[in-house]
């Protein structure tokens, strides 16, 4: 996926089971509240006053959720496995704006802007978790309900995902028959980047259930495998310039808002393609990457040679065999293969009427 998200890391920190989430269902259990810091420089350092140091004491779930019952905050290294200072009140600048009301979400929002160091807050009257990172922030779910909403969002997934597949066996067909148009190539990207954001709220899901999540993630990665790639060699077959300088067209499209992403219009503008409704030639690059145990070279040379893919598909072993890197041999096994996509896709013709 494009752009690591640092919340992640912070998921995998508070996952069940992990000796943080154990330290917070303490101090939730004994209803006393915390604010927690992971991560101590000087930027911290700078923020803090009064309290006292701990000397790099080792983290114990049961000796933060101690420490916690005292009214500051707490700070540990980023991984959460020493604890440096305690009881510590923190004064970062008054004039970050903040949407929080209680006094300990308000400082935790505004260190987390200002530092940029994740916080983590234990409201005892509220009995949540809130995590805070750079302007982010979002509450820590109970497992059951990370479970139930995980599955409910993989049953999405499974459907998008077979929707993605007959979208792509449907554009060969529209290139068999060269009947494409730049509607289809924009359904088939906005269907793949739909696929890949369902993906990434799983793989939060997934992180922040830990092991609890392993299966769910076993299954996101057999769902997701295969679309970045498709995508990509659509892109490559559609696009104005090839090959195309940009960024991978999933990347393209995961600026766009979710409702930007439903208009095919402004995904198609997205990705600098052509009027919806105009004519467009595949250049054959997705149809080659199925033909196993084709090198890379070879197919660039037939797409440079041939230009289109219609060309290509009604090139005879003779032509096939002028270009560099094809041989008789493998002039025949292309003419073979694309004599039974041609078949293929008269037989689907003939199911569909």
């Amino acid at each position: 996926m494009a752009d690591r998200d640092p919340s992640l890391d912070v998921l995998r920190a508070v996952a069940p089971g992990t000796p943080l989430r154990n330290a917070i269902d303490l101090i939730l259990r004994q209803e006393t509240g915390a604010l927690i810091v992971l991560g101590y420089g000087r930027d911290i350092e700078a923020i803090c006053s009064g309290g006292f140091h701990l000397d790099g004491a080792d983290f114990a779930p049961a000796r933060l959720a101690e420490l916690a019952k005292m009214d500051g905050a707490v700070i540990t290294d980023e991984a959460a496995e020493v604890i440096y200072r305690a009881n510590v009140h923190l004064i970062p600048d008054p004039s970050i704006g903040t949407s929080e009301t209680g006094t300990r979400h308000r400082t935790a929002e505004r260190v987390a802007v200002q530092t940029g160091r994740p916080v983590i807050v234990v409201s005892e009257g509220r009995q949540t978790v809130n995590v805070y990172v750079g302007s982010r922030q979002f509450e820590l779910r109970s497992p059951t309900a990370l479970l139930a909403q995980a599955n409910q969002n993989l049953l999405t997934l499974e459907r998008f995902r077979r929707r993605l597949t007959d979208d792509e066996d449907r554009l060969t067909q529209l290139e068999v028959d060269d009947i494409v148009v730049y509607r289809d190539v924009a359904q088939i990207l906005q269907r793949a980047a739909l696929v890949r954001r369902i993906g990434r709220d799983l793989d939060h899901y997934a992180v922040e259930l830990g092991g609890e999540g392993e299966l769910i993630r076993l299954q996101l990665v057999d769902l997701l495998t295969g679309v970045s790639e498709m995508a990509e060699l659509v892109y490559s077959d559609y696009s104005r310039k090839f090959p195309p300088k940009r960024r991978q067209p999933l990347d393209l499209l995961q600026t766009l808002s979710t409702e930007h992403l439903s208009d095919t219009v402004k995904v198609a503008a997205q990705l600098d393609l052509g009027g919806q409704e105009n004519p467009a030639r595949s250049r054959g690059l997705r149809i080659l990457a199925r033909m196993p145990r084709l090198p890379e070279s070879v197919k660039a040379s037939l797409v440079e040679h041939f230009g289109t893919f219609q060309k290509l598909l009604y090139a005879g072993v003779g032509e096939l065999d002028q270009v560099e890197g094809v041989g008789r041999t493998r002039a025949r096994q292309l003419r073979h293969y694309f004599d039974r996509l041609l078949d293929s896709t008269r037989i689907w013709d003939f199911d569909e009427e």
